[in-house]
């Protein structure tokens, strides 16, 4: 997967110094929680089998129920992210696993999958697929 320069040059535009990027609320870590959170968000949407605020809402009884507070620990220190919850208490995040508390695929030699991207109302025809650090391996799991 390449990024494109130009988003690249949109995130570095008000970064003047290393610690801006590499440091305490930096970049990369703010960049890491986001992409976690939509992560998490998209899993749920799957299990629930309708996006946030869609119109389908409430078919199987089950609904959001807010986010629960988790800290991850990785190379870049701790990291504070919310997870999303459904209301039975039956979603199990597949990228951030309940009970877990590093974060995998940063500091490891092989990592694991660090984003599941998947079928749901949100991706038509989208592939289950898992982003590993180097490269695309395809998943026949469902989400």
């Amino acid at each position: 997967m390449t990024i494109r320069p130009e988003l690249i040059d949109e995130l570095l535009k008000e970064y003047e110094n290393p610690q801006d990027i590499l440091g305490e609320g930096g970049l990369l870590k703010e960049l890491t929680k986001a992409v976690l959170e939509r992560c998490l968000e998209t899993e749920l949407d799957t299990h629930l089998g309708y996006p946030k605020h869609g119109r389908r809402g409430n078919v199987s009884g089950n609904t959001r129920h807010g986010h629960s507070q988790k800290t991850l620990k990785g190379e870049q220190g701790h990291l504070e992210i919310e997870v999303p919850r459904d209301r039975q208490g039956s979603f199990e995040p597949r990228l951030v696993k309940k009970g877990q508390s590093r974060l995998e695929g940063t500091d490891r030699q092989n990592p694991g999958p660090v984003c599941a991207w998947h079928d749901h109302p949100r991706h038509p025809g989208s592939i289950a697929r898992a982003v590993w650090r180097g490269g695309l391996a395809h998943t026949d799991a469902p989400m």
